[in-house]
């Protein structure tokens, strides 16, 4: 009867440490799933946190472009503006010279980004006088 008793008792053990084992392992593969259900949640939410910050850089460095682009544009119309008030001085001299004189003055120019190129010929009745001159302009690169 001990010899029973010890039998099933071993039994007894060998099926709640079966129970115990199970339901640990139960418990380990929930967990398991949950980790797993969270790393890719997780990885998720930081790829949508890299989209966001890579977003608003793409959009300040866009900002910083156009303006870049605006102010080299405001540069680049300020000189041209001043060339062209230049060239409308040197034309309505040249016209008025023309007429006073009762001569000919032609003439050809060419503005560079630095300089402007003049070529008149003027022609006042005795002969041809040509003048070649590179004029450069006083702006800063």
């Amino acid at each position: 009867m001990v010899s029973e008793k010890t039998s099933a008792v071993k039994i007894q053990a060998w099926w709640r440490g079966t129970l115990v084992r199970r339901a640990l392992l139960h418990a380990a593969l929930r967990a398991w799933i949950i980790q797993c259900w969270w790393r890719l949640i997780l990885r998720k939410i930081m790829e949508k946190r890299r989209h966001s910050i890579l977003d608003s850089f793409q959009q300040e460095q866009w900002a910083a472009v156009r303006l870049q682009s605006w102010v080299r544009m405001w540069h680049i119309r300020r000189r041209y503006r001043r060339v062209l008030k230049a060239v409308r001085i040197i034309q309505a001299h040249w016209r008025c010279h023309a007429c006073s004189s009762r001569g000919i003055i032609k003439g050809h120019y060419r503005i560079t980004a630095s300089q402007m190129q003049l070529e008149l010929e003027i022609f006042l009745g005795s002969g041809p006088c040509i003048v070649t001159e590179c004029i450069p302009l006083p702006i800063k690169q």
